[in-house]
């Protein structure tokens, strides 16, 4: 079971013929959004934030401020049968006004049921959601279904892997947009297509007003994304969740929306929690990197400095398993042996411990506790004395 496949229960659907045409996928955008209010050449003066600078975040004004977004032992479990599945195990997360951070991991390391746990997608008669999570003053557990939908896209948005899944196919991308704005504020039609039409400039497609009335399956795929971006910022957020934007594109447009959402975010203040198993994507958009493994956080850091000096076994394992540029003749690329736990029968040690080049005996019997290797910078590992030289050399193939 993968976090990017978990059910999403519907939030505010666009209509109750669209919900019932397009599916629970399509209902749950509805809310999901936000939009900006000024012209394209200037930032949208009424955001929740002012402009901020993605280097401002740490700065010692806003490091005084309490966070946007605070996640205390966040865990998630599934109950699809007998077994149940424990994909969040203990995730603790903050996010300041104006700052990124990257969630990175594979596919199962519950990147994507975390992010979608702060907007309380899942389905509730199946999951089992524990821990804290507060955003922007909201107890996100405690609210009521009301007022889950009114804080759905007015104070945290999301941008969907797949907008052709995510958008109602029954309506012009124009007409949802129009539909999530006037959910979360009382504005006239043409008003409201006004302010759409200004996030289709903004997000930079080409000829907004005709794009406006066209159908999801009419545009490109780096249309489409445009499109999500711009429904995700038609509430106006202060918190946006961005699972896996890029993931469908080619690399030239993936490029595009990378530099568009780091281009946004500064523009308007948002925090951006950014789900992606590409490190050099992530690179582009987060100051901060939070890497996970069978749901938890394993290590995590100013991307710099995990960049550059990695310390969980897992993270010098991502890294190493990249290529750069061109190989040298007989030079293999490197892979992370063995395959990730089960979440339904998860270890007691450290569940990397089975793949891990790093590994003794109390790996396998006891969970690490975080260490500290420097002011923002933690790893969940008793080795990290034996990272810090990084991993074991693999020989070249010999041909």
């Amino acid at each position: 079971m993968t976090d990017a496949h978990t059910p999403a229960a519907p939030k505010c659907p666009p209509s109750p013929a669209a919900a019932e045409a397009a599916g629970p996928s399509a209902s749950a955008v509805g809310s999901a959004t936000s939009t900006a209010t000024t012209p394209v050449t200037e930032p949208a003066a009424g955001f929740a934030t002012a402009a901020t600078k993605v280097s401002d975040a740490h700065s010692p004004a806003l490091a005084s401020e309490p966070p946007i977004v605070s996640v205390r032992d966040l865990t998630v479990t599934f109950n699809p049968g007998k077994r149940p599945i424990k994909a969040v195990n203990g995730v603790d997360l903050v996010v300041r006004r104006g700052e990124s951070i990257a969630l990175i991991g594979e596919s199962g390391s519950g990147k994507s049921v975390t992010l979608r746990s702060l907007l309380r997608l899942h389905s509730e008669r199946r999951t089992v959601i524990g821990g804290q999570i507060d955003i922007a003053g909201h107890a996100v557990l405690s609210l009521s279904n009301r007022a889950l939908a009114d804080y759905r896209g007015r104070v945290a948005s999301m941008i969907f892997q797949e907008p052709l899944l995510a958008l109602d196919p029954v309506y012009t991308v124009g007409a949802q947009i129009i539909e999530s704005i006037r959910r979360h504020e009382k504005i006239s039609v043409a008003d409201a297509r006004k302010r759409a039409l200004e996030l289709f400039e903004r997000v930079r497609i080409p000829s907004p007003e005709r794009r406006l009335d066209a159908y999801p399956h009419e545009m490109s795929g780096g249309m489409r994304q445009r499109a999500m971006i711009a429904l995700a910022l038609a509430c106006r957020p202060q918190v946006l969740l961005a699972d896996e934007p890029t993931t469908a594109l080619d690399a030239t447009v993936q490029i595009q929306i990378l530099l568009l959402l780091r281009e946004l975010q500064r523009e308007l203040g948002l925090a951006i929690i950014f789900v992606t198993h590409d490190m050099g994507a992530a690179v582009e958009v987060a100051e901060r990197f939070a890497v996970m493994y069978a749901g938890r956080i394993v290590e995590e850091g100013p991307t710099r400095e995990v960049m550059h000096n990695p310390r969980h076994p897992y993270t010098l394992a991502l890294m190493q398993s990249r290529a750069h540029g061109a190989m040298a003749k007989g030079a293999r690329l490197a892979s992370i042996a063995g395959s990730p736990p089960d979440l339904a029968a998860l270890p007691p040690g450290c569940a990397f411990a089975g793949r891990c080049v790093f590994a003794e005996p109390r790996c396998h019997e006891i969970q690490p506790d975080a260490v500290q290797l420097s002011e923002l910078h933690r790893a969940r590992c008793i080795r990290t004395d034996a990272t810090a030289a990084g991993m074991p050399r693999i020989e070249p193939a010999t041909v």
